[in-house]
């Protein structure tokens, strides 16, 4: 089911952050513009979020050309003391994202 935003309930289970990272996880050229469409937050909402992503880890930016490149950092755990034996990428695939990239010496995909 899509879910147009006036419809919407008023609470979902993801927070904005984790919506934001799913949604570049899957589109790993969009821009900040495109994520806060998809997720319906403004686009200074979505930079912050960004830069909260990529100061803490989960993210890593890259520029190409005029948009950026986003890489997920999918072995980190995730935030929140009761789970954080569950390493983030972990979660992004069961929102849809699929594991490319190489293989890290721990055995485990990397993004890409």
């Amino acid at each position: 089911m899509v879910w147009e935003f006036s419809t919407m309930p008023n609470w979902t289970f993801l927070t904005n952050h984790a919506l934001a990272l799913s949604y570049m996880a899957r589109h790993p050229r969009i821009t900040a513009r495109g994520i806060g469409d998809a997720i319906g937050i403004t686009e200074r909402a979505t930079r912050r979020i960004i830069a909260d992503l990529e100061e803490a880890g989960y993210i890593i930016k890259k520029r190409e050309g005029r948009r950026n490149l986003y890489r997920i950092n999918a072995d980190l755990p995730l935030r929140h003391p009761t789970h954080g034996e569950t390493a983030v990428g972990d979660l992004l695939q069961v929102l849809g994202w699929k594991r490319r990239g190489y293989r890290s010496k721990a055995g485990r995909d990397s993004s890409t």
